[in-house]
């Protein structure tokens, strides 16, 4: 059952917030939906997925990054959901980097995490069926997403290529076995088995990506983001993209760091980048 709690018109659309119980996660969960001008059913539209980083929820980047403009002129609704299942008995951690706020887009198998924290179900599964089932949109799908996020973009595209057309991130956690962020996350999430984790990660399987699964992917790295040294590791992806002849684009770029400063500045790039396979 969905419940609307939010509508604002916005670009000629509309940007809507809805909560909902989601048996992924087992617990309300939020998300906000932008529809572009014209969208109905009669037309429906193809939607980008976007993912947000540590902290975030799905207000952040409709708040922030200035996508409506360009979303709306090139017919494509936009969907953020939360980050991490929430509530009072959805299990917590104090520190920002872990728990509420903090998903990674994993199915957790580790107690007691593994009742709630189930976002790659959530996102790859129940929110698009119930997106396609309740919105004027087309199956076409785009996901896209900055840091954790963008670690949950390419992560969930590489796993399921014939489900997305494309794929983009800013300043995403590319190599999440190798960094704090990361070994945190999946020591607590999956436990000690490390087997496990490869399963998550976006450089491990785009090692193991047949050429019949190849999808345009789109990344963008700021050279003065302060993370990137220690947690995002964006060589890692440019060597498994080299040796693999792997069709992404990556692109550094002088003087930007790791805010919606950096989003801002090239959001309305990444939209036409999905365009062109929406």
């Amino acid at each position: 059952m969905l419940e609307n709690i939010s509508s604002t018109k916005v670009s000629g659309g509309w940007h809507k917030q809805y909560t909902h119980q989601a048996s992924s996660t087992h617990c309300a969960m939020r998300f906000a939906i932008f529809l572009p001008p014209g969208a109905s059913e009669t037309n429906k539209v193809p939607v980008m997925y976007w993912l947000s980083g540590l902290t975030c929820t799905d207000e952040n980047f409709m708040q922030k990054a200035g996508a409506f403009k360009k979303a709306a002129e090139l017919g494509i609704a936009i969907v953020a959901p939360d980050t991490s299942p929430r509530g009072e008995n959805v299990p917590d951690d104090e520190n920002y980097d872990f728990g509420q706020g903090a998903g990674f887009y994993v199915n957790a198998i580790q107690a007691p995490y593994n009742v709630h924290y189930n976002m790659y179900d959530y996102v790859v599964s129940e929110l698009p069926a119930l997106i396609e089932a309740h919105f004027p949109v087309t199956t076409k799908k785009a996901i896209a997403g900055h840091s954790m996020g963008g670690h949950g973009a390419l992560m969930i595209a590489l796993k399921n290529p014939k489900q997305y057309v494309s794929a983009s991130a800013f300043s995403p956690i590319v190599n999440p076995i190798n960094c704090p962020w990361g070994e945190k996350a999946f020591s607590n999430y999956l436990g000690s088995d490390k087997a496990s984790w490869l399963e998550y990660d976006s450089c491990e399987l785009m090692k193991k990506a047949a050429a019949d699964d190849y999808l345009p992917m789109r990344i963008d790295q700021g050279e003065a983001d302060n993370f990137l040294t220690e947690q995002l590791k964006t060589e890692n992806l440019f060597a498994v993209v080299n040796e693999k002849d792997y069709p992404a684009e990556i692109n550094m770029h002088a003087g930007y760091d790791h805010s919606y400063f950096f989003i801002s500045s090239f959001i309305d790039e990444h939209l036409l980048f999905h365009q062109k396979y929406l």
